[in-house]
């Protein structure tokens, strides 16, 4: 039977992070405490999973094993590893669906194997699997499985890929990788194969980067509509990785769109302007008419729909479970006050 974490896996999960991803690090930071312990298991398994794709000869090979790996956490019967074992008492305890970190080992092995992507639809598929998923999944720790959350957390995460891959145009070709939309660069002249071959900036590359940059923008627009869905000290954190991320952006279209010779970085001073900024979501109101999810993200938030909700049994689900439900009487009280 699959009890709580244990401390030593707790610290290898820890570990994992320190040693890692420098972006979630900060994002973890920025959310409330109780979060930090079943973020930092997610992490852990996310990079346990991208290392044994990218380390394998095969990555198509290498998914099966990792698919069967998910199946054995989501039946409590993890495997030997701290990674699994704490992932598991995550996914028992936020019900989470198998469907969202599948679909994101799916998206590893898409990376490994180098694939390209022909329009933006495609390249929302992508981006739906590497960052929506991990967008989602931190909207179930969280406590909140509404699907206009969820819809706009997946928002959040599309449009924080697509500045990724706008900042990185230069790094990934020179690693052979490519993200654009293959019939953006072509319809501006420029051929996939011939830039993979010799990267270099140019005024027709320049307009593709900031159509990506564009389309970012309206799904950080979105987002922000899924930021009065979630608890009150969760919402400034969230808001701030949405100002910053897309600053970064600002940065890439302040260097004319050339992200293959230089690569974009917001400075401390601007970072500490967004995220006093973004304590503007702590009053954030709920729309009165919820857009539907991207297509590219519509599975993600059925799946979650489809899976029963965790009982508050445990003392951190039952604090995030108070905190959501006097947030939204508070809330409903005050649109109460407003329509009197």
């Amino acid at each position: 039977m699959l009890s709580s974490t244990s401390e030593a896996d707790r610290a290898a999960c820890r570990a994992m992070l320190a040693g890692g991803s420098k972006s979630f690090r900060a994002a973890a930071m920025l959310l409330p405490a109780r979060i930090a312990e079943p973020a930092t298991a997610l992490y852990a398994f996310c990079r346990v999973a991208d290392d044994a794709i990218d380390e394998a000869p095969d990555a198509a090979a290498a998914l099966p094993a990792l698919q069967r790996r998910l199946d054995a956490i989501h039946a409590g019967r993890p495997q030997a590893h701290a990674a699994d074992r704490a992932f598991a008492v995550v996914v028992r305890d936020y019900a989470i669906p198998r469907a969202l970190p599948a679909a994101l080992l799916e998206g590893f092995a898409w990376d490994a194997e180098g694939r390209r992507y022909a329009d933006l639809a495609a390249l929302e598929a992508y981006a739906a699997r590497v960052a929506a998923t991990v967008g989602a999944m931190m909207t179930l720790l969280m406590g909140v499985r509404d699907a206009a959350a969820l819809a706009r957390a997946c928002d959040l995460g599309v449009a924080m890929q697509l500045t990724n891959i706008a900042r990185d145009v230069g790094e990934d070709a020179r690693n052979g990788r490519l993200y654009l939309p293959l019939d953006w660069m072509r319809a501006e002249g420029l051929d996939p194969e011939a830039f993979l071959a010799a990267p270099r900036f140019s005024p027709a590359l320049g307009r593709v980067v900031q159509r990506l940059l564009d389309v970012a923008d309206a799904h950080y627009a979105r987002s922000e509509a899924g930021f009065a869905l979630l608890p009150r000290d969760c919402r400034a954190g969230i808001a701030a990785a949405r100002h910053v991320y897309a600053e970064i952006g600002r940065e890439v279209e302040r260097q004319g769109g050339d992200s293959v010779g230089r690569r974009a970085h917001v400075r401390n001073g601007r970072k500490a302007v967004l995220m006093a900024r973004s304590l503007s979501a702590l009053t954030a109101r709920p729309a009165r008419h919820a857009a539907p999810p991207l297509p590219a993200t519509r599975f993600l938030v059925e799946a979650v729909q489809a899976q029963p909700a965790p009982s508050p049994q445990r003392l951190p689900e039952r604090i995030a479970w108070a905190v959501q439900l006097f947030d939204r009487m508070r809330e409903d009280a005050d649109l109460g006050s407003i329509a009197r």
